[in-house]
């Protein structure tokens, strides 16, 4: 009830509207939703807006786009009740307390091909009298009805021929051998929808007969940040994931939009405005406040008071800043500087804020340094960071600097706090990235509620650990 009034009030409150999509009476599935936020997403639109025009892509099967309609007409239904129906109307109107059950038929057990052929095969007879009866609605989405039936059954064939494949023969290399001449038999239309399935991915990970992966998860293979055979990770992933596996998924699978806090816009527009002066060639102490006022009014920054409070804050910071700059034996060499390197079959990627070349020594050595507008932290709190162990990590994988130090400034106070990395450091930190990216390509997104990451998650209201 509170997502509905939440969405009703501010249709970009896209967590709210994945939370009704994925609940009675709507529950589209995770595949179908994945799909509707990346046409959204595409077309620049808030994600009710987005739902709409799902309706009219042929990426969106039959099934889902009746629990869209069916979303569509209830939102229209509850945004003209919501000012005139008594509360326990509204309430029955947006719960579906009517008893209509549209949620999907639990599948069947034993062999996992023979019980995707059998639920599949129900889903395609299933489908047929509703697809029959718009052949006699002049609609604009009949053409798209008819292809994707179309496909159910030449899906239908498929598995059929699977399930008799010659003895020896992999899963795998069947699929090979049956999909081009599938593809072969099928409309410009067809082709697409029979492309964009995600059939393959959920038979190939279904794992020894008997065990069927669950559908909602398995068909969210497409959606991961796959790069080569691995995955495209930065330490911001990494961190979301060790910290709570179903955050990363409503994040980085899902991609739900989530409204950036005032804070931190702040912190964005600190990081931008020491960007642009240091490329402009590291002038002034006026030139970095100029900096600073013009920063402010391209992150629409307001005039409350907690804004003006901020606007201090990040003048005097600056100005400090630009005085430890000044004073120091070190000279900074590099800004912005991205990395990307290879770490078992996952590519590793990000940018380090500042690099600074030491002072001193018989050899060169360096200094990476990565700002924070948070709260300091101290050395000891920070032993098991994963972001400054990557940074050095990428140091010397892609550009080759032997030796370096870490460190992270806080610019709101001023300090700076050296974290030492060693070898040992690194092997851990591989040990991690293995172990995150062999979740995630087991799509294994159960969350992991503390008090510390629940209280500042934005996907609470979507949450099932939320709910207990």
């Amino acid at each position: 009830m509170l997502a509905w009034m939440r969405l009703l009030a501010d249709p970009h409150d896209a967590a709210a509207v994945v939370r009704v999509l994925a609940r009675p009476p709507i529950e589209l599935r995770q595949a179908d939703l994945a799909r509707v936020i990346h046409l959204a997403r595409q077309r620049k639109l808030d994600l009710v807006s987005g739902l709409t025009a799902a309706g009219e892509s042929p990426q969106i099967p039959p099934e889902a786009r009746e629990r869209i309609k069916r979303f569509v007409e209830l939102h229209r239904a509850a945004s003209a009740a919501l000012d005139t129906a008594r509360p326990d109307l509204f309430t029955r109107l947006v719960l579906g307390a009517d008893g209509e059950e549209t949620g999907p038929e639990p599948r069947g057990r034993g062999d996992a091909l023979k019980a995707t052929l059998q639920t599949l095969r129900e889903e395609v007879l299933g489908g047929l009298g509703r697809i029959a009866g718009r052949l006699r609605e002049p609609r604009l989405d009949t053409d798209l009805d008819i292809s994707h039936g179309v496909v159910g059954y030449l899906e239908l064939l498929k598995l059929t021929a699977l399930v008799q494949r010659p003895p020896g023969q992999s899963l795998a290399d069947a699929i090979a051998e049956l999909n081009p001449r599938l593809l072969a038999a099928t409309t410009p239309l067809q082709r697409e929808i029979l492309q964009t399935s995600t059939l393959d991915e959920t038979l190939i990970g279904a794992g020894p007969p008997g065990k069927l992966t669950r559908p909602e998860e398995s068909s969210l293979r497409p959606f991961l940040p796959r790069k080569g055979i691995g995955l495209a990770l930065s330490a911001s992933d990494i961190e979301t994931y060790r910290s709570c596996p179903l955050r990363y998924k409503f994040a980085r699978v899902l991609r739900i939009p989530t409204e950036q806090t005032l804070n931190q816009r702040f912190g964005i527009a600190v990081h931008q405005v020491l960007e642009r002066y240091h490329s402009d060639g590291d002038q002034t102490l006026a030139q970095l406040l100029e900096l600073l006022e013009a920063g402010w009014r391209r992150g629409g920054f307001g005039a409350s008071e907690h804004e003006r409070e901020l606007h201090e804050m990040a003048r005097v910071a600056l100005t400090r800043y630009h005085a430890r700059l000044q004073s120091q034996d070190s000279e900074p060499v590099w800004f912005e500087r991205q990395f990307s390197f290879r770490l078992g079959p996952h590519h590793l990627r990000g940018r380090v804020d500042r690099v600074d070349r030491l002072a001193g020594g018989e050899s060169e050595e360096y200094e990476l340094i990565d700002y924070k507008t948070s709260r300091p932290k101290t050395a000891e709190q920070l032993k098991d960071d994963i972001q400054l162990s990557l940074y050095a990590l990428a140091a010397r994988e892609d550009w080759g600097l032997s030796s370096s130090r870490q460190a992270y400034h806080y610019v709101l106070d001023d300090l700076k706090v050296p974290v030492p990395r060693g070898e040992k450091d690194a092997e851990a930190l591989k040990e991690t990235v293995l172990a995150v990216g062999e979740g995630i390509l087991a799509q294994e997104f159960e969350p992991t509620p503390s008090a510390a990451a629940c209280s500042i998650c934005d996907y609470r209201i979507v949450c099932p650990a939320a709910e207990v």
